[in-house]
């Protein structure tokens, strides 16, 4: 990807800070526990003033990672910043607990250049029922490919957060292709206590050119006297444990990773001895919590800059009117908004269907992928670029709100 981009001055703060606070929603939960709450609209107060499109490329903010890998020789410390990088995807949910994205309608675009990061990255929502997502991305070191199937369930105490798909990279300069799926999400303590997220289970970050392989465990807090459900003031370092094993192809252990996905990850490299591969980035602001908890990367994610004005298609993410308005503290218009765009969205569905007409991503296919689990994936088609370089977009790109 050559491109000649200016250096853009960011944001540092959202418009509004947050404006509904103390928001609870457990009578909503109750009439719908392990039923998957994507499928049910919720009020807008609930919301963060970003969309899952979004969400995805916020798990690009360590990309350095990927940098780095492609500059070693060896195919296991390659494979050990992918890994971390996977990790390192969840390092921002530490601050965001109890808030949801909003939920993007079908056909509904989300683009980011970074120049200063070296990446330009495109999402697009391919499928309503049911709910997936795909992204791309890609670098002069490195190429990102995700299809995201999002659940969530409400389980009486707490809320599950399943993700379903496959993430895939490729670093350049290299044979490797990657692959890893993400493990189950847990909103806990949503009657009673203070609500914490955790993520818990294994995943696995395969190199198929290879055959090496890590297996990475989250792992659930401590129990007991020190666990989260006690009053300890010490519990912070019970919680967001861990650990990466890495397997050469006959599954023999070459080495080991540990650390938090919500601080830092070291590798061991002697007894007691342990080299830092990866550390979290601080928010950015010492306010941030007034910002819906968002690091400054989120906050620049839905930021109109000049790399952006007069460039985006109607689709984009950042022309949203409702979640545009719920930045700006405009919570009562924004809900008046959401509800005229979901009607909007329910009309376009059923005239599709009374004419028979099947429904189509425009950047995005489905096609045979040797290394996704269920045989195919959601991959870029091409062609996005060059439309926005021109301006001349596809005529039956829909009108969403």
């Amino acid at each position: 990807m050559a491109v000649a981009l200016p250096h853009v001055q960011r944001r540092t703060r959202l418009p509004h800070p947050v404006a509904v606070q103390n928001i609870s929603v457990l009578g909503i939960l109750r009439k719908n526990i392990g039923k998957d709450l994507s499928t049910i609209s919720m009020p807008i107060s609930l919301n963060e003033p970003i969309n899952l499109l979004q969400r995805l490329c916020e798990e690009l903010e360590y990309t350095e990672l990927l940098d780095k890998a492609a500059t070693l020789s060896s195919s296991m410390d390659r494979l050990m910043y992918v890994a971390a990088f996977a990790i390192s995807g969840y390092a921002a949910t530490q601050y965001r607990i109890g808030r949801k994205p909003f939920n993007p309608l079908m056909s509904e675009t989300y683009e980011c250049i970074r120049p200063d990061r070296g990446f330009r990255f495109l999402a697009e929502k391919v499928s309503h029922y049911p709910n997936v997502m795909a992204c791309f991305a890609e670098s002069s070191t490195f190429t990102y490919r995700q299809t995201y199937l999002g659940k969530t369930k409400f389980w009486g105490k707490s809320l599950e957060l399943i993700t379903e798909g496959q993430s895939h990279i490729a670093i350049k300069g290299h044979q490797d292709q990657y692959t890893y799926s993400r493990p189950s999400s847990w909103l806990r303590n949503l009657v009673t206590g203070t609500k914490y997220l955790e993520h818990i289970g294994e995943m696995k970050v395969q190199n198929h050119a290879t055959g090496e392989y890590a297996v990475i465990t989250f792992k659930e807090a401590a129990t007991g006297s020190t666990s989260f459900f006690s009053s300890n003031n010490n519990n912070a370092m019970h919680r967001n444990n861990v650990v990466a094993k890495f397997f050469d192809c006959r599954g023999s252990l070459i080495r080991q990773v540990e650390g938090k996905w919500s601080d830092s990850l070291s590798e061991v490299v002697g007894p007691d001895q342990y080299a830092v591969i990866w550390r979290c980035k601080p928010p950015g602001i010492p306010d941030y919590t007034d910002y819906y908890g968002l690091t400054s990367f989120a906050m620049e994610l839905n930021e109109i800059t000049s790399l952006e004005q007069g460039k985006l298609p109607t689709t984009d993410t950042r022309c949203r009117p409702d979640q545009r308005l719920f930045e700006q503290g405009q919570v009562q218009e924004a809900e008046d908004e959401k509800v005229r765009i979901e009607q909007f969205q329910r009309e376009r569905r059923k005239q599709f269907e009374s004419i028979a007409k099947p429904w189509k991503p425009l950047w995005f296919e489905l096609v045979k992928d040797e290394y996704a689990p269920t045989g195919e994936s959601w991959q870029y088609k091409g062609g996005y670029w060059e439309s926005r370089e021109t301006g001349q977009w596809p005529r039956d790109m829909l009108q969403l709100w």
